[in-house]
């Protein structure tokens, strides 16, 4: 009777195509085949290369405003992309012409929406809009007063608590590229922090990571955030005491939350 139970080669192959890890690489002889070097060096570059990318802003700040948003653009204290690199507290903090700009703008808001370039421009540019609109379509904005989308320039996450602060937000929602990974050069993460103000810790935050269609999806993500908005504003806080139990919610379950938060 022939054996029909799966090889070792048929495991490997299996996984291999579950995963987009580097796993069971082929050899040739004590070194890695040529085309599995070349994949590698080549992921290696593409990651590189997201990290060095500057965000269109003209370009998404046009994209925004076209589907009706109202948007306004900041700036961190980092001049350029090298400082940015080189001193990450200058891509937390607002210029001071920005935060001028964003005073001038502070009201009570329940909810900022902050998008910033992070690690990876590429991935903002691909997925911060989707992701974005899908939320707003799910938020009642009749209960939820939106601030005004900051686009923001060499921005880091913590950057959302000087700008959330400024605007007088009771929460943040910061949508940033991603430090890349050999699989994943274009992945966005969204940073949710309650009561934003400069000196907030991560351990404060919720975070929803690898936003992508390879990863989680917009929807998915979408879904998620809006619950977590709910959830932090019924409970007044974010971070390691707020679970993500959206997905154990029942469809259209997110309106009646709305509804009485």
């Amino acid at each position: 009777m022939a054996d029909d139970r799966p090889t070792p080669l048929d495991k490997m192959s299996m996984l291999r195509s579950a995963t987009p890890a580097r796993i069971f690489l082929p050899r040739a002889g004590p070194a890695l085949t040529t085309r599995a070097t070349l994949d590698f060096q080549l992921a290696h570059a593409e990651a590189r290369d997201a990290v060095e990318e500057r965000l269109d802003a003209d370009r998404l700040f046009d994209e925004l405003t076209s589907r009706g948003l109202t948007a306004v653009r900041v700036k961190s204290a980092a001049r350029d992309r090298r400082s940015f690199l080189l001193r990450p507290d200058l891509g937390r903090k607002l210029d001071d012409d920005s935060r001028q700009h964003l005073k001038a703008l502070a009201g009570d808001y329940d909810l900022s929406f902050v998008i910033a370039e992070g690690l990876s421009a590429r991935a903002i540019a691909r997925h911060a809009i989707p992701v974005l609109e899908r939320a707003l379509q799910s938020l009642d904005r009749t209960s939820w007063k939106i601030a005004p989308i900051v686009l923001a320039e060499q921005g880091r996450v913590a950057l959302g608590d000087d700008i959330g602060e400024t605007l007088g937000a009771r929460l943040v929602a910061v949508f940033i590229g991603e430090r890349p990974g050999l699989s994943s050069p274009d992945s966005m993460g969204v940073y949710l922090t309650f009561a934003p103000r400069v000196g907030r810790t991560d351990a404060e935050r919720n975070c929803l990571s690898n936003i992508r269609p390879q990863g989680l999806p917009y929807a998915d993500a979408a879904r998620k955030l809006v619950y977590l908005c709910h959830e932090a504003r019924r409970r007044q806080l974010t971070g390691v005491d707020l679970k993500d139990e959206a997905d154990t919610l029942p469809s259209g379950e997110l309106r009646a939350i709305d509804a009485k938060s």
